[in-house]
This record gives C-alpha cells, sequence and structure tokens, in this order.
C-alpha cells in the first residue's frame, strides 16, 4: 500500500515541505532510513540522523530548526511522536482481520460464538463461553467454561483464560499469558499448608492490553479488576483481589500482592514491587525497581527506591552512601581515642 506525502500530511494534519509526491510504503527507524519509508524525529538526540537518512519522508516537529538543508520531504506536525502513532494505528486497522473457524479448534456445542469471529488451530472453547462478533482467538488459546469476551478482541497464541472470567470489549492480549488462575493462598498446619479455594473470578474491562507471558490470579472471593483502558507490559504479575485503576500503564516485570489497589493514571515502572493490602492513589508515579510497603498520597506523588520515597529523600541518603566509608573510619579513630583518654582517666 503506498501513499503520498500530501496524502499522509492530510491525515494527520501537518505541512509538507519538500515533494508532496514523495511515495511512502513502509516505516523506518530515522537511522535505518531507506527510500520509500517514513520516519520521525521527536528526541533531540537523533536530530544529526536527519541529515544523511535515505527515508523518503521525516515526521518533525513544527518549532524544530534544522542547521542545514535535508534531502528528505518534511511532514511538520504538532507532536511528531504522535502522529507516527496515529499513523502506525491506521496501517495497523488496514490490515485483513481474520475470519473463520479452524476445523482442528474445538468448541463446545454450548458455547455462543459471535459474527465475523475467528478461532485458530487447536483453540479450545469451553461449555457456556460467549465469544463477541469480530473477536480473534489465536492456536492453541484456551477459553474456558462459562468465560465471556467481548466484541473486537483479540487473544494471541497460547493464552489460558480460566472459568467464569470475563473480559470486555476491544481488548489485546498477547502470547503466553494466563487469565484467572488460582490465587496464592495457602494457610499453614503443623504438616505444611491447606490450600485456600480461589472461588473469585478475573474481570478485565474495555480496552485493555496485556502483554506477552503477564499473570492475573483470580481472587480468592469477589473479583480481581482491571479497569478500561490499562495497559501492561510483559511478564507482570498481578496476584489475588487486586485492582487496577482507569488509564494506569505498568512495564515489564512488576509484581503486586494480594488485594493491592492501584489507582487510575497511575505509570509504574519496571520491576516495581507492591506489598499486599495497600492502596496505591490515583496519579501516582513509581520509578524502576521501586518498593512500595505503604499507602501513597496520590495526585502527582513520585516515588523511587527501595522502600519507595520522595526523589529528593532517595538522592540526599545516596549521597550519603558515598561518604559512608570515610566516616566509619573517623568513627573507629574517634573510638580509639575515647579508649585512650578511658584508660589515662583510669590511672
Amino acid at each position: 500500500m503506498e501513499f503520498t506525502a500530501k496524502q499522509v500530511a492530510d491525515m494527520i494534519g501537518g505541512r509538507v515541505e519538500g515533494n508532496e509526491n514523495a511515495a511512502i510504503s513502509s516505516f523506518a527507524k530515522i537511522e535505518e532510513g531507506k527510500p520509500g519509508a517514513i520516519s520521525f524525529l521527536s528526541n533531540p538526540k537523533y536530530t544529526h540522523y536527519i541529515y544523511d537518512t535515505e527515508s523518503s519522508v521525516v515526521l518533525i516537529n513544527e518549532d524544530v530548526e534544522l542547521e542545514k538543508p535535508v534531502a528528505a520531504t518534511l511532514i511538520r506536525v504538532k507532536n511528531a511522536y504522535k502522529s507516527v502513532a496515529k499513523l502506525l494505528q491506521l496501517y495497523e486497522s488496514m490490515k485483513p482481520r481474520k475470519t473463520g473457524i479452524d476445523p482442528h479448534a474445538f468448541i463446545s456445542e454450548k458455547a455462543k460464538i459471535g459474527e465475523n469471529v475467528y478461532i485458530g488451530a487447536f483453540a479450545c472453547i469451553g461449555d457456556g463461553a460467549v465469544i463477541g462478533d469480530n473477536t480473534q482467538i489465536y492456536p492453541n488459546t484456551v477459553i474456558g467454561d462459562g468465560v465471556t469476551i467481548g466484541e473486537k478482541c483479540t487473544l494471541f497464541p497460547n493464552i489460558t483464560v480460566y472459568q467464569g472470567c470475563k473480559i470486555g470489549n476491544n481488548v489485546t492480549i498477547h502470547a503466553g499469558s494466563v487469565i484467572g488462575a488460582d490465587g496464592f493462598g495457602f494457610a499453614p498446619n503443623a504438616e505444611g499448608y491447606d490450600k485456600i479455594p480461589q472461588i473469585g473470578i478475573v474481570i478485565i474491562e474495555d480496552d485493555v492490553e496485556i502483554g506477552a507471558n503477564t499473570c492475573i490470579d483470580r481472587s480468592t472471593m469477589g473479583q480481581t479488576i482491571i479497569h478500561k483502558g490499562v495497559k501492561l507490559d510483559n511478564l507482570i504479575q498481578v496476584a489475588h483481589n487486586c485492582e487496577i485503576g482507569e488509564s494506569t500503564v505498568m512495564s515489564a516485570q512488576v509484581g503486586m500482592a494480594g488485594s493491592t489497589k492501584i489507582g487510575a493514571w497511575c505509570m509504574v515502572g519496571g520491576q516495581a514491587g507492591f506489598a499486599g493490602h495497600i492502596h496505591v492513589k490515583d496519579k501516582t508515579f513509581i520509578g524502576a525497581q521501586c518498593g512500595v510497603i505503604g499507602d501513597t498520597k496520590g495526585d502527582g506523588e513520585q516515588l523511587i527506591g527501595s522502600p519507595a520515597v520522595n526523589p529528593k529523600m532517595f538522592f540526599k541518603a545516596r549521597a550519603l552512601d558515598a561518604k559512608l566509608p570515610d566516616m566509619y573510619r573517623q568513627i573507629a579513630a574517634l573510638q580509639r581515642e575515647l579508649d585512650a583518654l578511658k584508660e589515662e582517666i583510669k590511672k
């Protein structure tokens, strides 16, 4: 599929500088540009690439001033990063969607399948499951008994959705994820541990995206809830009875202990960990590898380190770390002097 620079500019409300008829048929990073590709420049660190890139067209912010002429046609926009995201969404939407049921799929006679649904080879749809219109279920995915999946969802290969869980509309779940496995509930006894049955479910609301190999455990009772618009990266653990608020985003390898409540519009860095039974308020920003062990204040609060503290306190403490060896030697010297004085007093 090919477009001109003018057509692309019209799609995103941009202004062309250069050849309006420059043809575009692919995307490329600006440092790996090639003829026929469109690239973008949003990070000033990459500005030097624009003078040598072989891409035919480059998206660039309106306020960027270049030091010398460039060979590529430019499309100036308010925000190049947002504009390329919009173009990639348009490109993705133009791809043909899979439809039809593979003859090697198993679908229970008690399941209800909507219109224009794709179910791949060796997928399994259990008793009483409901699959909404235009949903795609890729090979080897297992949909348990009584699961409800809404419209326009995409479940990639090797996903397991346990019995009774509910998934909304326009949800994407990437390969290898497990939705609704038992929460980690065991009661110690004299001989070991008694398993606590996990009889709740997982609810995933509309417009959620879940990365590969992420696990969301069913609740002990009630629901584990992922609210509308949440975006989870790969390899995230959401324990039983947790709740993640609307439009919160989490990077890879985040771990949440049981009954943690994360508010709306939070941002969580990679490998952050949350203690159980705490409440992280709306619009909290959690740094990478942060250890959150208590309730937060919200309203734009920023936390880093483990245990989590505000950045000012964190960097003050780190500055002191470098002085600890000298402080230790000074204290040791003072202790020796004190011991010597004590000996003199005794005499």
